[in-house]
């Protein structure tokens, strides 16, 4: 019997067997690649996000620690308080900033107080969510990891500061940081204005001395203020921090 003819050639009839299954070959999906500024910009599973306004507390201390906070935007203060009542102020964090990630240790406990200085957009991811992804996404680890570790040199550098430096020398610092001095990206020179109280319980110090070091600042153009709602911090004022 003659095959039929097509054009480009004769259509071959397959053999098959009586109550056979076909044969079919499942191809893997291929997984799109994980972006982790993706994964802490948007809502989903283990992550909520929400606004705090200035002065709204994001946690307390002594609060139990089941989750840790990204900031998308805004301020946050790290505070700390003694058993005899005195605070003090551990960290200023700003956007693209972790915090609460001491759950992910043994720390059952909030150890400070966390406090929106300005309207803040921050994302809270479920403790049980990010050991997922930290054990599945190397990029977010290798993210993690790198913030953690920028964070122990900045308390190491907070540290000698603090033992070696003048109360001058380490206002001015501050300020320089607040102003994103020394990172990475362009320094934000303008900044929301931060109150002189703030400012005393970071550097360890009181708020005359350091209402008499902003006069004299300001003075020497390294600043500029006017009771407005912004502070201005110039390079020159790296003369202070450098000057021996």
């Amino acid at each position: 019997m003659r095959q039929p003819r097509v054009r480009g050639g004769i259509i071959k009839k397959r053999k098959t067997i009586r109550g056979a299954v076909p044969l079919r070959i499942m191809v893997p999906q291929k997984r799109s690649a994980f972006r982790p500024e993706k994964f802490l910009a948007e809502i989903g599973e283990g992550r909520s996000l929400a606004t705090f306004d200035a002065g709204s507390v994001v946690f307390t201390q002594g609060d139990p620690a089941s989750s840790i906070y990204y900031i998308q935007k805004g301020k946050v203060k790290l505070t700390v308080v003694s058993e005899q009542g005195k605070e003090a102020v551990i960290a200023l964090l700003g956007p693209r900033d972790f915090f609460g990630e001491g759950c992910l240790t043994a720390q059952p406990l909030r150890m400070s107080t966390a406090t929106a200085m300005s309207e803040s957009s921050i994302m809270r991811l479920e403790k049980a969510e990010v050991v997922k992804v930290l054990h599945r996404e190397p990029s977010f680890s290798e993210l993690l990891l790198s913030y953690m570790l920028a964070r122990t040199m900045r308390i190491e550098e907070d540290l000698v500061d603090q033992l070696f430096n003048s109360s001058e020398k380490r206002l001015a610092r501050a300020l320089l940081l607040l102003a994103n001095f020394g990172k990475d990206g362009k320094p934000e020179t303008v900044i929301p204005k931060i109150s002189q109280e703030t400012l005393a319980e970071m550097i360890g110090t009181t708020r005359s001395r350091v209402s008499f070091f902003m006069n004299k600042f300001r003075k020497m153009g390294f600043i500029e203020y006017d009771g407005a709602k912004t502070l201005e911090v110039h390079s020159s004022l790296l003369n202070v921090v450098l000057h021996d």
